[in-house]
């Protein structure tokens, strides 16, 4: 799909990939609505890209995982844009612990990471059916196809994320709605390094484990290869491309990738 003339929809758009896809977007010619929880991160984020593309983009402070605010979101873009053609399920949070995550921990990483991905599809899916084309990009992560060492809500969630991506594409996508799944292992953000500024060894360990597998890459260049993946209609986006071999390797020797994992955690172990 060009993007070109496009309206696009970019949760959790106030910062790290979802900035700088919003930012990106609007560069090659779409016009967004950057969602954020945090109002003010959305709104800084429109005003840089309104600088650069006046009328643009307009911020919207809502939370992503909420099927009300989703509508109030549709609906934004709709009023002032006329419809929606790309929505960017982008919003995430790390769920970096492991078995004592309690049951509202729980709720809250599945509902962002997943059920809001299912909400807003609910909401879009039959309109983009109708119309004949639509647009639906999912943020997960290599721990969706892999797994994520110190954080079971963040690994199991992005499992999902994908295996619900994979599921809208097999199902709609004779029907004009293109689907795409993106799957990064480090990324310069705030939520790379939520884990080791927990305080917690488990979250520690959880960033430890990313940074230390693969190079550490910078939102602006992820928006760049997300884009060049929406305009190919790829499915699974991959910006560390090592990605697709560690997940054939997995799925070569399940046995062997898990013995593999187990005996990386420990050498990260022994290096706190």
């Amino acid at each position: 799909m060009d993007v070109a003339g496009k309206v696009a929809i970019v949760t959790g758009g106030g910062s790290g990939i979802g900035d700088a896809l919003a930012a990106r977007l609007a560069h090659a010619g779409a016009r967004v609505v950057v969602v954020d929880l945090d109002a003010s991160a959305a709104e800084k984020t429109v005003a840089r890209i309104v600088a650069e593309h006046p009328d643009s983009a307009v911020a919207a402070g809502a939370d992503a995982s909420d099927a009300t605010a989703i509508a109030r979101i549709i609906e934004i873009a709709e009023t002032r844009f006329g419809r929606v053609d790309l929505y960017f399920a982008n919003a995430g949070i790390t769920g970096m612990h492991g078995l004592d995550l309690d049951d509202d921990q729980w709720e809250s990483v599945f509902d962002v990471n997943l059920r809001a991905h299912i909400r807003a599809a609910k909401l879009l899916v039959p309109g983009w059916v109708e119309r004949g084309e639509g647009y639906f990009v999912s943020t997960a992560s290599a721990a969706g196809l892999l797994t994520q060492i110190g954080a079971a809500g963040y690994s199991v969630t992005k499992h999902a994320a994908v295996g619900f991506a994979e599921w809208l594409s097999v199902t709609y996508g004779d029907q004009g709605v293109r689907v795409s799944c993106i799957c990064p292992m480090g990324v310069n953000t705030p939520l790379l390094y939520a884990g080791s500024n927990s305080g917690e060894s488990l979250g520690d360990l959880g960033t430890r484990a990313v940074t230390s597998s693969a190079a550490v890459l910078e939102p602006a260049d992820v928006a760049e290869i997300v884009l060049d993946g929406i305009r190919e209609e790829q499915f699974l986006i991959l910006p560390h491309p090592e990605v697709l071999q560690m997940y054939r390797n997995k799925g070569a020797d399940y046995d062997r990738w898990l013995r593999g994992m187990r005996r990386y955690q420990r050498s990260l172990m022994s290096e706190s």
